[in-house]
């Protein structure tokens, strides 16, 4: 079964990552959930990124780091929104690297990552924060790097896997897990 690396979204370590986690860990996989934020959990995105500043974004990054220190090789690197941009970036330097997983973004089109890597973004229709064109971009340069880009879109908001999102949309939520165990199974 898959290691991963599960990092939140810029709202903090809450109950919808929390659950997940034990979603892909009740199918056999073993996942990590960093909390980058250090217990504090907001309510908003607002709030979340004025923590995120108060923190300070480099110590945030380094606590990303410290965490995939310790995937094992053919570990995969998952994110739920800012989070999926702490996965990609360090997917983009870290050649032990098994498999990506984003979900509510990106960190934009990639400059390199591990040639071969399967990959897939589960991302809104109509997100507020990535638009199809930059998803488009994304799928292109991962494909022009030599990975296996795999992008699905779903109706909901941003943070539509999130069953305490005003973005929740419980069909998307539960075919999105459904594409990601499939994912994960396929990588073990």
């Amino acid at each position: 079964m898959a290691h991963v690396l599960l990092f939140h979204s810029v709202i903090g370590l809450r109950p919808a990552v929390l659950t997940a986690a034990e979603r892909l860990r009740a199918a056999g996989h073993t996942v990590l959930t960093p909390d980058l934020f250090d217990g504090v959990v907001v309510d908003t995105v607002d709030e979340g990124f004025a923590l995120l500043n108060e923190i300070g974004p480099e110590v945030v990054q380094q606590r990303a780091r410290q965490a995939a220190a310790h995937l094992p090789g053919g570990g995969v690197l998952a994110g739920l929104s800012m989070g999926a941009s702490f996965a990609q970036a360090i997917a983009e330097r870290e050649p032990r690297v098994g498999g990506l997983l984003l979900l509510h973004g990106t960190a934009g089109s990639p400059r390199r990552m591990p040639s071969g890597l399967d990959a897939q973004l589960h991302i809104a229709q109509r997100d507020e924060y990535e638009s199809a064109d930059a998803i488009m971009a994304w799928e292109m340069a991962m494909a022009r790097l030599g990975t296996h880009p795999e992008v699905f879109t779903y109706a909901g908001g941003h943070l539509f896997t999130d069953d305490a999102s005003p973005d929740y949309d419980a069909a998307s939520s539960e075919l999105t897990w459904e594409r990601c165990l499939r994912f994960l199974a396929a990588l073990s």
